[in-house]
């Protein structure tokens, strides 16, 4: 059970949506058909772009080494608000008792609910960006979490059909990469897991875009 705890502990999970300031507000796109998305992986900073102008800068959350996320040149689809992990979640049994688990090893009579990821925007089969915990380290299985704070105006600007070249440096980490705040709420413990696998989860997370005047 100590083992499947630190699986879950390490998947894209998403944490308590608790009141905090963190933010980094973006610019609005002019032209959304020249809207582009970098990410750095050494980094761990992603960059929405509008041509040559840098319109989001926020810190993510990448794979680890033995679940590394991809690196290359994609482009996004699948962008769903409200979206459950299909791997990593938990077993709701008749009982009423929630246990955590992994889809493929939920028990009969069990009916599997995966972890939130909401905002998804897919760039690989599998993989996305989603909000979630933004650890201080590579803590995920491959998707590039971003602040729940920040997530709607990631969602708002990348549309589908975006470009996306993941590398593990960017030309933007030696400048507006440099000095962006990071979040300090990774580690904050998770709600009740009935809590997690309710729609009041989706309901009352973050949804208003930020944006600098």
């Amino acid at each position: 059970m100590a083992v499947l705890g630190a699986l879950l502990a390490a998947s894209c999970t998403s944490k308590p949506l608790v009141n905090t300031h963190y933010d980094t507000p973006a610019y609005r796109a002019t032209n959304k058909q020249k809207v582009s998305v970098k990410v750095s992986l050494n980094n761990s900073m992603v960059y929405v772009k509008e041509g040559g102008r840098t319109l989001l800068a926020t810190p993510t959350c990448i794979g680890t080494p033995s679940n590394p996320t991809p690196t290359g040149n994609f482009r996004t689809f699948n962008r769903l608000p409200r979206k459950r992990s299909n791997t990593y979640g938990f077993h709701l049994h008749s009982s009423g008792s929630i246990i955590p688990g992994k889809r493929s090893d939920t028990p009969s009579g069990a009916r599997y609910v995966g972890y939130p990821m909401p905002y998804w925007v897919e760039f690989k089969s599998g993989y996305g960006f989603h909000s979630g915990s933004v650890w201080d380290r590579p803590r995920s299985h491959g998707c590039l979490r971003i602040h729940k704070n920040v997530a709607p105006t990631f969602f708002d600007l990348v549309g589908a059909g975006v470009p996306v070249n993941i590398a593990y440096s960017q030309p933007e980490d030696a400048s507006e990469g440099r000095n962006v705040p990071r979040p300090t709420d990774f580690a904050d413990p998770d709600p009740p897991a009935n809590y997690i696998t309710s729609q009041r989860y989706f309901d009352e997370h973050p949804s208003t875009p930020s944006y600098r005047n």
